[in-house]
């Protein structure tokens, strides 16, 4: 037996995804994690832990030395990195491998090949792999770049050579533009992955995105377990992952398939791999890149073989040959993945900290719920905001699509706003159900949706607010008297304050704003749950009372109203008053201005980061600046000052 106990060095949704295979294989399991993660789920469910470091994922999860140190402590001779983190860490996989670890994935040698978009696209070519017309030289000079670009043509993609997940990769139209991009992708690259090195690219336009899974073993065996179709994306980032893909051909199949083992076998692979290709409209596809590592969204490949792709990275990496051959795969029917992130669409998807007062997962025939959340958990600013993974399978993909949907309809989230609404009409959207997307369909065809702008409270949420404040006060007013007596309510949604006139007539609830008027009927109300008719319609939502704060699961997400009818008035903050201030939790990564600099209203002046993505803090006045009182690298909390600039 090569090893015995499996340490995940990571965290979250798929750390308890590889512990569960692990421990029905017979395996021992050990998590880490950090001060921000002692108390999470994926330390509940294996069975040592290791305290690795700080909340700061350079003194944690990223670090190498105390992930080597946790094994020996523990005894755990195997490490499976899951995805992000050091999964696709050259230095990673050498280290165990010095040290007797077992590292569950492939080889320093293939990770460090595929790991750079140019060195891994010149081996591509000479592999024969169809690849995308474009630079992939190592010479690096900006004016050199600008005379590649010349020869490929307009638009192109400037792509970081180490990059990934859409960060270090702009799209240029016009040859006026490069320069700028050059620049940008550059210093974002280096930011993110201490490489500026770029490639460019001959942009193929509203294509397909269309990976392939492949596994190799120690043994020179090789399969393709089939397509996703990961194409509906914003900002580079996957939303939809699909199996299989909806234009699919057995003989394109074939092709894309045969190719990716290809490129597999070019660079001697061992494990699990994802071969990304992007698939035009006339049916040509082109490598994109190779990822070394599990997928987030592998589950879909498992729904429709049936198979377990962890088990086969276990097995794979004891030595054992791989389960199947390629004659004995076969897929069956359809499967579809969301991720549900905790940001908030309506601005402009900025991640969302907090407390989660409940979380429950949709429980449905077909459907499987992968996460790494307890019933009320904490969100922190220090890691991807992603809280779940939701998949539905279905004999057919209208089948698939439609149980989707539902199934994050009846997935409960209190306490942080998320993408949940999104993803609801997303999926109900009439493109999208009929599988005829591609990577700028968000962009082309979703912009308007109702979900991606400020809305407010209807009249029927305000009535069932009203009735669950009510209760809670029923000493301020007659609840359950049979007497109706008309009062105020005043309620804070957003930044917009709402006064309502409440009236109660036995277990009827009417509220009135601005003419407008909506009427309840309690049907019964408990600690997590109310039951109402309206219209003659009875519906039930999901809550959380906290004290004045109501968190209400409906229009298929998050809402959170506050009662300030007996707060103190608040002081109010004049619009545009040079006292720039934090919209989230995170960090300070780059501050643009000095002291004494003059500014104009719309600059940025510096720039935060939280869970992987950056905001750029702009100033809302015209003006001068007067003091700087954040610093780069500094940990911020919401709402705090970070700078202020006089007004001119």
């Amino acid at each position: 037996m090569k090893f015995s106990k499996v340490l995940v060095a990571n965290r979250g949704e798929i750390a308890v995804r590889v512990m569960q295979t692990a421990k029905a294989m017979g395996y021992q399991t050990v998590a880490v994690y950090s001060d921000a993660d002692a108390n999470a789920r994926h330390v509940q469910v294996a069975d040592e832990a290791v305290y690795i470091g700080p909340a700061k994922v350079s003194e944690s999860y990223l670090s190498i030395a105390n992930i080597i140190a946790a094994c020996e402590k523990t005894g755990a001779d195997a490490v499976h990195p899951g995805y992000g983190f050091l999964s696709e860490n050259t230095d990673f996989a050498q280290a165990c491998l010095e040290h007797g670890i077992t590292f569950i994935g492939p080889g320093a040698a293939a990770i460090e090949l595929m790991g750079s978009k140019r060195l891994s696209k010149l081996a591509m070519i000479e592999a024969g792999v169809p690849c995308v017309p474009g630079y992939e030289g190592d010479q690096q000079e900006l004016d050199e770049l600008a005379v590649q670009a010349e020869k490929i043509g307009y638009p192109l993609m400037v792509k970081a050579s180490a990059g990934g997940g859409g960060r270090g990769m702009r799209l240029v139209e016009q040859p006026a533009s490069l320069l700028e991009a050059l620049k940008t992708a550059r210093s974002e690259a280096e930011n993110a992955f201490g490489s500026g090195e770029l490639i460019l690219e001959k942009a193929v336009m509203a294509p397909r995105h269309v990976e392939i899974q492949v596994f190799g073993d120690t043994h020179g065996n090789y399969v393709y377990l089939f397509e996703r179709d990961c194409s509906i994306q914003r900002r580079h980032q996957k939303v939809v992952e699909e199996a299989p893909c909806p234009v699919m051909t057995p003989e394109l199949r074939q092709q894309m398939g045969e190719a990716a083992v290809a490129a597999a076998k070019a660079c001697d692979y061992v494990g699990a791999g994802t071969v990304e290709f992007l698939l035009d409209q006339s049916g040509e596809f082109y490598f994109l890149e190779m990822n070394t590592r599990l997928q987030v969204e592998h589950p879909v490949t498992e729904m429709i073989t049936g198979l377990d792709l962890v088990e086969w990275q276990l097995r794979v990496a004891n030595g054992e040959t791989l389960p199947l051959q390629q004659h004995e795969l076969s897929l069956n029917g359809h499967a579809i993945e969301v991720r549900l992130y905790a940001e908030d669409p309506r601005q402009d998807f900025l991640p969302q900290t907090g407390k989660v007062w409940r979380w429950q997962p949709a429980e449905l025939p077909h459907v499987r719920i992968d996460h790494g959340m307890l019933e009320q958990d904490e969100i922190s600013p220090f890691y991807d905001p992603m809280v779940a993974k939701v998949i539905a399978y279905g004999k057919t993909r209208q089948d698939a699509i439609r149980l989707l949907a539902r199934a994050v309809d009846d997935c409960v989230l209190l306490g942080v706003n998320s993408n949940k609404q999104f993803l609801s009409n997303l999926l109900r959207h009439p493109v999208v159900v009929a599988g005829e997307t591609n990577t700028a369909f968000i962009q082309q065809h979703f912009q308007e949706d109702i979900s991606l702008h400020p809305q407010s409270p209807t009249p029927e949420i305000l009535a069932v607010a009203a009735a669950l404040f009510s209760q809670q006060n029923q000493k301020q007013v007659a609840w359950h008297t049979g007497v109706a007596l008309p009062f105020p309510l005043k309620l804070k949604y957003a930044d917009q304050q709402i006064v309502l006139h409440v009236h109660h007539d036995q277990q009827q609830v009417t509220a009135e704003l601005c003419g407008q008027q909506a009427s309840i009927q309690i049907v019964h109300i408990n600690d997590v749950e109310i039951i109402y008719s309206c219209d003659g319609v009875r519906r039930k939502l999901a809550y959380v009372l906290d004290q004045d704060q109501l968190y209400l699961d409906a229009d298929n997400g998050n809402v959170v109203i506050e009662n300030i009818t007996y707060a103190a008035p608040e002081a109010t903050e004049a619009v545009g008053d040079g006292k720039i201030r934090a919209p989230m939790d995170g960090a300070i990564v780059n501050l643009l201005v000095n002291v004494g600099d003059q500014v104009v209203k719309g600059q940025t002046l510096l720039v935060l980061e939280a869970m992987k993505i950056q905001q750029q803090i702009k100033s809302d006045v015209d003006g001068v600046v007067e003091e700087l009182i954040g610093q780069v690298g500094q940990q911020v909390k919401k709402r705090q000052q970070l700078l202020s600039v006089s007004l001119l």
